[in-house]
């Protein structure tokens, strides 16, 4: 993957050296498990922020003072900011070729936690993850070295494809799938909407390979197939499946809020090889009902 000396996106906030707020008051084991099973790898925090936190108003973020980045948080920091512009350069030619106009996405880094417009306080536990009240991509750097050494995805393109899945929910919020699925979930029992998220989350992968397949084109970073490869092992190792798996040794489908690893490499395969939003409805999978 060469990335080094492109565009980098001035649509950046750095909160590393900010205080984030108060934390979660969660009761129990099960709050811990669906917090960590339902934001790991993104998503739509509000789906159980607003369940889980009405008495827990996240505190003003203060000042802290500089933080001195070492040389691997600020070749993360550039990295990052290259692969948002990409995905800037590639979306806004693909909605204009669809009679669209793109609006982008902030990436926010922050250390810890911070504190988000309307999905509450943002936790570095949750890992990555997309505010639609704000229309920011949030990420604790950090994240990347538990996405090596916890998840074994390797590969710089492995960073790559979770900024480009959380840009994916940026996508659905712009055209307005996100607020229906959202309705969707008030008129559901939970098993019921667990599909819808999983249809949502398979989309947003698909949506992370359509990236890549124009990002050649499109932008100033250049791929090859075995970042591929690195970015289908990365969606494989955060499947639902998997992480149920290393976590209580066993999988429970029904409660399955992301995919299974091999649907997530799959819609990912899928958007690099068509490159063709039309080929990304999940929702009408008969597979996934």
């Amino acid at each position: 993957m060469k990335w080094q000396g492109g565009r980098q996106s001035d649509n950046f906030q750095d909160r590393r050296g900010m205080s984030g707020g108060q934390k979660f008051a969660i009761g129990g084991i099960g709050g811990v498990i669906i917090l960590v099973i339902g934001f790991l790898m993104g998503g739509d925090p509000g789906q159980l922020m607003e369940q889980l936190q009405n008495a827990n108003v996240g505190a003003p973020q203060t000042e802290q003072g500089e933080v001195q980045l070492t040389e691997e948080e600020k070749q993360l920091t550039a990295f990052s900011r290259t692969v948002l512009a990409s995905t800037e350069d590639v979306w806004t030619k693909v909605f204009k070729d669809n009679g669209l106009t793109y609006q982008t996405a902030d990436l926010v880094v922050y250390t810890g936690g911070t504190q988000t417009e309307g999905c509450g306080v943002g936790k570095a536990s949750y890992g990555p993850f997309y505010c639609p009240g704000d229309h920011n991509v949030y990420l604790d750097l950090s994240f990347n070295q538990e996405l090596q050494q916890k998840f074994g995805a390797k590969g710089e393109f492995a960073l790559a494809y979770v900024i480009a899945h959380e840009v994916g929910h940026h996508i659905q919020n712009l055209v307005g799938t996100l607020n229906k699925t959202n309705q969707m979930r008030q008129q559901m029992s939970e098993s019921e909407y667990n599909k819808v998220s999983v249809m949502t989350e398979l989309q947003a992968d698909f949506y992370a390979g359509v990236w890549a397949h124009y990002v050649n084109q499109l932008s100033d970073i250049k791929i090859d197939y075995n970042d591929i490869l690195d970015g289908m092992q990365a969606a494989e190792a955060v499947g639902d499946d998997k992480l149920q798996e290393q976590a209580q040794g066993y999988a429970v489908p029904e409660s399955f809020t992301h995919g299974t690893s091999e649907q997530r490499a799959r819609w990912f395969k899928k958007g690099y090889d068509t490159g063709d939003l039309k080929a990304g409805d999940t929702f009408s999978d008969r597979s996934l009902r």
